[in-house]
């Protein structure tokens, strides 16, 4: 029997644990290792009934199914004793007791005597039971003090789980309305889909995490996926076949799998579908979709409209450089000039190394802004008449007339130890704890000639810009 001392140790270590601010699996990990330095209790697990979900979950295996691990009578078994537990008694082996008082103590001990021995407790709030602790406890006498112990210990960790269940909610509430501000500032600065599509999804992603986003456009009279890179899923591809610009969103017969049509001027462009092998769709979940498919649609609607006004213009929207259709009229130009007054003409082409660790590390946003910031240093670094062009991606291709490569080659290193030496600060894609970041670029450096065409000229570059990065990155060769 445990004395006073340790029962207030107990249940002050115990509060300290449910009280931190750290993921349940470690929640989980501490609680298993009181109860068991405490009270001989060898296992613990905490058993959640989802109401959004209608399914059973072990809390602390990130909300694991509790059935993807345990035989379905067992299932049975607790969500049994779930539905008729009123948050007043408790079971142990199969027997029930009240959680509050033990009157025949001694009948109590003599009946419970087996090796290995089951203690379930209600999981209360509102006066309404919405979990159970279960426990795995050894041969050894109980009491009445033990069992009061644990209903207390209980009625603890009952607090704390609801409200790590509330502020999980209100997280996902302000993950959604951070979603819509975000493509609302899509709106006004992204022109580009193959930017705008991934910070979609990402965005999504973030608080329908439950269920895995696909984006389609709907081009040449199919729906093609541009996010992400592949789907299996037979569910969705069936529901694609029937939605059209009408269509609030449609749901399987399951209703784990939801399409929600992109929509503008009464013009279906894509579609925004959530799919789950396990979870069914939630009403908040399914309001959430349509809004965001709603604003997404605008904003791809926006983007198309500019895509066909942007192919005359001559700058790149995200970058401010000269776009690849300038490139190349720029560089045709400057060919020909080379050739017409046998001046000296050279090219680099930079990479930054290691982009799509950026954006996979930090988000599309924070990719953009790196993109944006070694931009800013190629122009500060570079003369008036040099020019500064985003080939593609993130690689960009800078011409430099009446240059020779010694004079091009000391331009390449200076250019990539100014972005060796810079700090990026990515502050407004808000990653919390991380205010800036650092990137490298590799550099491929080239010299025109008369018997070189223009496309060879950039092949060139492109070349030696291979061989700096097969050659370990952040380095300049010469071809």
């Amino acid at each position: 029997m445990l004395n006073n001392t340790d029962n207030i140790e107990f249940l002050c270590k115990l509060s300290n644990v449910i009280s931190k601010k750290i993921s349940p699996s470690k929640v989980i990990l501490s609680i298993n290792k009181l109860f068991q330095t405490y009270l001989n209790i060898q296992k613990t697990e905490i058993i959640i009934w989802d109401n959004n979900s209608m399914l059973l979950k072990t809390f602390g295996q990130d909300m694991k199914l509790y059935d993807e691990k345990t035989k379905e009578e067992e299932i049975n078994y607790i969500y049994g004793n779930l539905s008729v537990f009123n948050g007043n008694k408790f079971y142990f082996n199969e027997h029930e007791f009240d959680c509050e008082i033990i009157e025949e103590e001694q009948y109590f001990i003599s009946e419970l005597k087996s090796e290995n021995n089951t203690i379930i407790y209600p999981l209360v709030a509102n006066n309404e039971v919405f979990g159970l602790l279960k426990t795995d406890a050894q041969k050894m006498t109980y009491t009445r003090d033990f069992f009061s112990l644990l209903n207390i210990a209980s009625k603890l960790i009952s607090g704390a789980i609801i409200n790590y269940i509330l502020n999980e909610q209100m997280e996902v509430s302000l993950n959604f309305y951070k979603a819509m501000k975000d493509i609302a500032k899509i709106i006004e600065s992204q022109y580009e889909l193959s930017y705008i599509i991934p910070m979609i999804g990402e965005m999504i992603d973030r608080f329908i995490s439950s269920h895995l986003i696909y984006i389609f456009i709907y081009q040449d009279n199919e729906y093609k996926l541009v996010w992400p890179n592949a789907c299996k899923e037979e569910t969705v591809h069936k529901l694609l076949k029937k939605i059209n610009a009408k269509t609030e969103y449609l749901l399987s017969d399951d209703k784990k799998t939801g399409l929600f049509p992109l929509v503008s001027e009464g013009t279906i462009l894509g579609a925004i579908a959530a799919n789950s092998n396990i979870e069914k769709l939630l009403q908040k979940d399914i309001d959430y979709l349509v809004q965001l498919s709603r604003q997404s649609g605008l904003t791809i609607q926006r983007a198309n409209v500019y895509a066909e006004v942007l192919q005359y213009a001559t700058l790149d929207a995200l970058t401010g450089l000269n776009n690849r259709r300038q490139f190349e009229l720029r560089l045709k130009q400057e060919v020909a000039n080379a050739n017409r007054n046998n001046t000296p003409l050279c090219a680099m082409m930079a990479d930054v190394d290691y982009f799509k660790k950026v954006n996979d590390t930090y988000g599309h946003a924070a990719g953009d802004i790196v993109l944006k910031s070694i931009s800013e240093i190629i122009k500060n670094e570079l003369r008036e008449y040099d020019i500064a062009c985003r080939y593609g991606g993130e690689e960009f291709f800078i011409i430099l007339p009446q240059t020779k490569l010694q004079e091009a080659t000391a331009v390449a290193q200076r250019l990539r130890k100014v972005v060796e030496d810079s700090k990026i600060s990515i502050k407004e894609a808000g990653i919390n704890g991380i205010p800036d970041i650092k990137v490298t670029v590799s550099i491929g450096v080239c010299m025109y000639s008369s018997d070189l065409t223009a496309n060879a000229f950039v092949q060139q570059a492109d070349k030696a810009l291979y061989e700096a990065k097969k050659t370990g990155r952040n380095r300049v060769i010469v071809f």
